[in-house]
């Protein structure tokens, strides 16, 4: 205990006056921010029980440090090295999935735009939100499962290498023939991109969220775990209930209607953006000819 103080103490001694900069402060912000998005990630995941875990650890090890324990803080100082490698071991997956969500924030592209000169442009047309709206809700009635996964920005490449490549223009006919029982490419998701379907019977990675309902099957798990570690947007119809449920952002929307899941529809089309920045441009127009005349 003696040597903890006189550690402290020294300390105290040893400091010079606060001379604050600008960059301090910056420094206290950036430092702030990780640390709030690194406990955000602990409570989220596994790492929260093991983090539990770990201050207990820490506990015994201070009072080894406390009472002098020599043997126990010798076999510590040799294994910190091994503990590092093995937490990296361990969590592997959740850091992969962290770093992904890093990525997908876009936190560079929106400082600094690298293709500022790309015209925007709509992901698909009007004619595919109303086939798929069509489609999932006839196979509600029916209570035909069904999971569709439309591509947003992150290409979905590696998960529809699982399935069989479909490569079809998007009709409400084809999805209800694909989720039809008993045919061989109803089981597994369907993948989206564009106007056409690229995939079927693919294989997604299902949600490890222990939070999760356990009234959700494989297909909402699967929906939910896709949109954690892509900025997919999903459409899932249950099964037992015919619920149609759609999923973004590692969240789920349950039992939605017709005008719900096409109204999100339309807003991940991108169209009314683009119709925004035209009006932009024509008021802007309208504008220069007055001036003009």
């Amino acid at each position: 205990m003696s040597t903890l103080a006189n550690y402290f103490s020294q300390y105290m001694t040893d400091l010079k006056p606060l001379n604050l900069k600008l960059t301090d402060f910056v420094e206290v912000l950036i430092l702030a921010f990780l640390i709030y998005e690194i406990l955000v990630w602990i409570k989220n995941t596994r790492a929260w029980i093991l983090l539990k875990g770990f201050i207990l650890l820490m506990l015994f090890i201070l009072m080894a440090l406390i009472f002098r324990m020599d043997t126990i803080l010798f076999i510590v100082g040799k294994s910190v090295n091994a503990g590092i490698i093995a937490l990296v071991v361990i969590f592997q997956p959740e850091l992969r999935k962290a770093l992904e969500q890093l990525g997908q924030k876009n936190v560079i592209a929106n400082i600094v735009s690298f293709d500022s000169n790309k015209e925007p442009s709509e992901r698909f047309s009007d004619r595919t939100i109303n086939e798929v709206v069509k489609a999932c809700f006839e196979m509600g009635k029916v209570k035909t499962g069904a999971l569709i996964v439309i591509a947003m920005d992150i290409p979905l490449t590696e998960y529809e290498r699982t399935g069989i490549v479909v490569d079809s223009a998007i009709s409400s006919q084809l999805i209800l023939n694909i989720f039809e029982h008993n045919t061989p490419l109803h089981d597994g998701a369907v993948i989206m991109c564009g106007d056409r379907i690229t995939a079927a019977t693919c294989y997604l990675p299902l949600s490890d969220n222990m939070e999760l309902s356990k009234e959700l099957g494989t297909r909402h798990r699967a929906a939910i775990g896709i949109s954690e570690v892509t900025d997919s947007f999903t459409i899932v119809v249950s099964e037992e209930t015919g619920a149609v449920s759609i999923a973004q952002g590692g969240r789920l929307w349950r039992n939605v209607d017709q005008d719900v899941l096409k109204k999100r529809l339309v807003e991940i089309q991108g169209k009314e953006a683009e119709a925004r920045r035209f009006r932009l441009w024509k008021g802007r127009h309208r504008d220069e000819r007055k001036a003009g005349q």
